[in-house]
């Protein structure tokens, strides 16, 4: 990370357990601007069970939990090879494990960034080893209460890079569960970098969370929503994964440069240009009371007495006679 928001596109399962299709998420992802692009690294027997149940019901070809997660799974050399796609992309290779037999495969293949995923997050034995085998680790508080990240953040702060995101374990995620103000919260209470993990298929709780000061953003992503899949409609495609990034780069910029309202002298051309000096809107004689109903202020500034002093100007008497709409200065008063 270098000190720029770290952006990661999460292809998750999206790939739908074709190889084909995870390397052509990576192409599509290389010209967006993201930092990273997230696999979930998947290893059917060891990670779970025929008991497993399906956390919603949506495939048409998978009999059971246990089947799908069968169909997710790559061969070690497969996944070496999308390493391998990312790094000549310029793309960190970003991975979550769900069990230990998948840490070892991340090791083997040089991964060294590991994301936790809400529901490991309670893994000891998963997050003991990973913290010894990963470079990187982001952990994500989706379904853990302060006390439990507490416990997590003490056994693991020392023992890698470390950071932490903001979650909502809902797919998709409402406004009303985005859940902005633990951010700050997060970055007061761990001072470790604090980001922000996005279910809410749309740009805006991520553009929302940049601006409440997340360093990391991780969303997931699909090449249309309407595609097969339990994560669809929890994702963003890859046009709003541009729009995404433009819209962050922006906000950045903008925490990056703050305006001091105290000083706006840059704007004193400006300033003069829209100002407005005071003028009379009918012929007057000379000698004649200046009113209020006499005042106009006409642009330029700089050509009358200020718009802004006109009470200095009721009551006085005109030296001379004076044309509708000519610009009233001090020259011209008694």
């Amino acid at each position: 990370m270098n000190g720029e928001i770290y952006m990661i596109a999460e292809i998750g399962q999206a790939h739908e357990g074709s190889l084909g299709l995870a390397h052509s998420y990576i192409d599509a992802l290389a010209s967006s601007g993201v930092n990273a692009v997230k696999f979930q690294v998947h290893i059917a027997e060891a990670e779970s069970s025929i008991h497993e149940p399906f956390r919603t019901t949506f495939s048409y070809e998978d009999p059971s939990r246990m089947d799908y997660w069968k169909r997710m799974e790559f061969s070690e050399e497969e996944w070496a090879g999308l390493k391998a796609h990312c790094e000549m992309k310029k793309l960190d290779f970003v991975a979550s494990p769900f069990s230990i037999s998948a840490v070892s495969l991340l090791e083997r293949i040089g991964a060294r960034a590991i994301k936790i995923g809400s529901g490991e997050m309670n893994n000891a034995l998963l997050l003991s080893t990973a913290a010894n085998m990963a470079d990187t680790i982001i952990l994500s508080s989706g379904m853990s209460s302060l006390a439990e990240l507490d416990n997590v953040i003490a056994q693991m702060k020392n023992k890698c890079s470390l950071s932490l995101l903001q979650c909502t374990s809902s797919y998709p995620t409402g406004p009303h569960q985005w859940g902005l103000n633990v951010i700050p919260a997060l970055k007061e209470r761990y001072q470790i970098p604090i980001g922000f993990s996005d279910h809410s298929g749309d740009i805006f709780a991520s553009l929302a969370a940049v601006a409440s000061g997340a360093e990391i953003l991780e969303f997931h992503v699909t090449f249309d929503q309407r595609m097969f899949g339990p994560d669809s409609t929890s994702s963003i495609n890859i046009d709003q994964v541009k729009q995404l990034v433009k819209g962050v780069r922006q906000i950045e910029t903008a925490l990056k440069c703050p305006v001091d309202k105290s000083d706006c002298s840059e704007y004193a051309t400006l300033k003069t240009i829209f100002g407005k000096s005071l003028a009379i809107n009918n012929d007057l004689k000379k000698g004649h009371i200046i009113t209020l109903a006499n005042l106009e202020a006409k642009k330029p500034a700089g050509y009358g007495i200020l718009a802004a002093h006109f009470e200095t100007v009721v009551g006085r008497q005109l030296k001379h006679d004076l044309l509708k709409w000519s610009f009233l200065n001090s020259s011209d008063l008694l």
